[in-house]
């Protein structure tokens, strides 16, 4: 049997304000070409397949022409939920949908009742454990300690692996939706999280180890947005889009999996295309807006950090003249002045009105004091504000 692992559609989210719906809608008819050419058998979705929990209309029909092209393609679907997701709402119809071949896997009660699907050598068991939160599924396990994801995933894996002897140790896949760590022990070392993953806990809380997912012949994972080898059969595939310029680096695409007569057998990376790369350009702005080693990126959605050493007036205006996909800037000044630690009302002393708006541009700008003619223009402000004074 041949399976496409993927995860973390995040369908319906948007990326510094542009929706990503048309890009993710290239990739994901990508992946339908990808069926049809590697004669994939089951293309798996480990959660977060929409980016919110009321996801607009134009999200359900990306969703129902996604699922269409595949199994058009030939393949049969399994889905799971992801903490991004409503499980009501993916799950709805969901009975209806698997009788298509299109397997949502929502409720708990679901997590130790297999999807089977056959192939040459017999029955493939694919269970979906749906994003568990503790606080509101331990009232279903009574006796049960569940403070922790680590605790919850490992009941949810011992029902499972108890369901897999009961079937004569078919071959069994286990999609999940976790943050999970790459060395027993929960805690020591995690894989890389990207600044999308919002929901990631501060001390250890949501971080599960590796070795709770003992036993299936391949482990598909979701919720981190790179791809990730934790053991030859536990993987994460990542988002299939770039949705943080943190993510820029990381390839985008799926798992190809293998199950020969006894179970795994090869595990290869298959790339999707990428819409519209990201790029993170560092330097001044003129050298930004001239350079031509920068042309392969005026088509790519761009994150600016300009080093000049005062802020440059209207910046990003500037830039989206070049790069008219900028969408973020900062300013990181390559050279950082040395201000006096004398207090305010120190450095005021003895010092004209001149001097004091001078000191306090020199302030703002990183050590820049005024232009020429922003002296001059200063000189003649102050010059006019006084003789207002004087006939008051």
């Amino acid at each position: 049997m041949r399976i496409l692992h993927t995860s973390d559609w995040h369908i319906g989210r948007t990326f510094h304000g542009h929706s990503t719906l048309e890009n993710l809608g290239t990739v994901l008819d990508s992946i339908a070409v990808i069926v049809r050419e590697k004669a994939v058998d089951v293309v798996v979705v480990a959660g977060d397949v929409f980016d919110s929990a009321t996801p607009a209309r134009e999200a359900f029909d990306v969703l129902s022409g996604a699922i269409r092209q595949l199994r058009e393609a030939g393949a049969y679907v399994v889905i799971t939920s992801g903490n991004h997701d409503s499980a009501t709402r993916l799950g709805f119809q969901s009975e209806w949908a698997g009788l298509a071949g299109i397997h949502v896997i929502t409720r708990p009660e679901q997590l130790d009742e297999p999807v089977i699907i056959d192939d040459a050598y017999g029955p493939v068991l694919f269970y979906g454990i749906p994003y568990l939160e503790p606080a509101l599924v331990r009232h279903l396990y009574p006796g049960v300690e569940m403070r922790r994801h680590a605790q919850v995933l490992g009941y949810a894996m011992q029902r499972i692996r108890d369901d897999i002897a009961r079937r004569d140790g078919a071959r069994s896949v286990v999609l999940s939706h976790a943050f999970v760590v790459n060395v027993p022990g929960a805690g020591s070392s995690a894989s890389e999280a990207s600044d999308v993953e919002r929901d990631i806990t501060a001390g250890g809380l949501d971080l599960v180890s590796v070795d709770v997912f003992d036993g299936p012949d391949y482990v598909a994972l979701g919720h981190i947005h790179g791809r990730s080898t934790l053991a030859p059969g536990i993987r994460y595939s990542g988002a299939p889009l770039h949705y943080s310029f943190a993510e820029a680096t990381k390839p985008r695409g799926a798992w190809l999996v293998d199950l020969d007569a006894v179970g795994l057998d090869t595990v290869e990376w298959v790339d999707f295309p990428v819409p519209r790369p990201l790029a993170i350009l560092t330097g001044e702005l003129a050298e930004l807006l001239a350079d031509p080693s920068y042309a392969d990126a005026e088509g790519h959605f761009v994150s600016v950090v300009l080093t000049d050493q005062v802020r440059p007036i209207d910046g990003m205006r500037r830039i989206q003249s070049r790069f008219p996909h900028a969408v973020a800037l900062t300013h990181q000044p390559a050279i950082v002045a040395e201000l006096p630690l004398a207090s305010y009302s120190e450095r005021l002393h003895a010092r004209s009105d001149s001097e004091v708006v001078a000191g306090f541009l020199e302030f703002v700008r990183n050590g820049v004091g005024p232009t020429d003619a922003e002296s001059d223009l200063i000189v003649e402000v102050i010059a006019e504000q006084a003789a207002q004074e004087s006939t008051a």
